[in-house]
C-alpha cells in the first residue's frame, strides 16, 4: 500500500461513526490478537510443567532486580538464573561483574527476548541463555544442596524454596528476594532432630 492510497482512505473515513457492527469487529480482532499473543509467547513455557508448578511468567521490576543484586554484594563468579524470563537479572549479573552470567528458561519466545535485550546493551555473546526444562530435573533443592559448594548462595525472587530457611530476604510483596547460604541450609537441615519435617 503506498502513500496515497493510506491518505485517500483516511479521508474516506473521517466523520464516519463505528457503529455496532465495527464495534464487534473491533473486540473480536483484540481478543484475537491476545490469543495469538498468549499462544505464541506465554503458553509455550507452560506446556510441560505440571499444573500445580505452573508459574505465570512476570517481568521481574527495577526493584526486584535491585533487591537480587543487593542480595549477592560483596560476591563475585559464577551466577545462573533458573526461569530467566527476559533476561534481566543475567544482564544486570553481567554489568556487576559475574562471570559468567547464564540464564535457563523453557519459553522459547522469551529467550529470544532475553538474546535482544543482550544486544541492545551490547552485550550479546558475553552473557548466556539456554532453553532448559527446569521440571525434567530432580526435586530442585535436593539437586542444589548435592551439587554446589558450600560458599555458594541461592537467590530467589517471588517464589521462596518451601524448606529452606532464608539467611536473609529483602523487599516486599513481588518485589521480595530471599539469599539461602548453602553452607546454612546444610547445617539447619543437618540439626533437625529426629522425626521434624522438612
Amino acid at each position: 500500500m503506498d502513500p496515497d492510497d493510506i491518505e485517500e482512505l483516511a479521508v474516506e473515513l473521517q466523520g464516519k461513526t463505528v457503529g455496532g457492527w465495527g464495534l464487534v469487529q473491533l473486540a473480536a480482532g483484540t481478543g484475537f490478537a491476545a490469543y495469538v499473543m498468549w499462544a505464541g509467547v506465554l503458553m509455550p513455557g507452560f506446556r510441560r510443567v505440571p499444573l500445580k508448578l505452573q508459574v505465570p511468567y512476570v517481568p521481574s521490576s527495577a526493584k526486584q532486580v535491585e533487591n537480587v543484586m543487593s542480595l549477592l554484594k560483596g560476591r563475585s563468579g559464577k551466577m545462573v538464573d533458573l526461569g530467566s524470563g527476559d533476561g534481566r537479572i543475567v544482564l544486570e549479573a553481567y554489568k556487576q561483574g559475574f562471570r559468567p552470567a547464564v540464564g535457563y528458561e523453557l519459553n522459547p519466545w522469551l529467550l529470544r527476548l532475553s538474546n535482544y535485550r543482550a544486544w541492545r546493551a551490547g552485550c550479546y555473546g558475553k552473557v548466556f541463555y539456554q532453553r532448559q526444562d527446569l521440571w525434567k530435573l530432580p526435586l530442585l533443592e535436593t539437586k542444589l544442596l548435592a551439587e554446589l559448594p558450600d560458599e555458594a548462595r541461592v537467590v530467589t525472587g517471588r517464589f521462596p524454596f518451601p524448606t529452606w530457611m532464608p539467611t536473609t530476604s529483602v523487599g516486599e510483596g513481588i518485589n521480595r528476594s530471599w539469599a539461602y547460604d548453602i553452607k546454612t541450609v546444610r547445617q539447619t537441615r543437618h540439626n533437625k532432630p529426629e522425626g521434624c519435617p522438612e
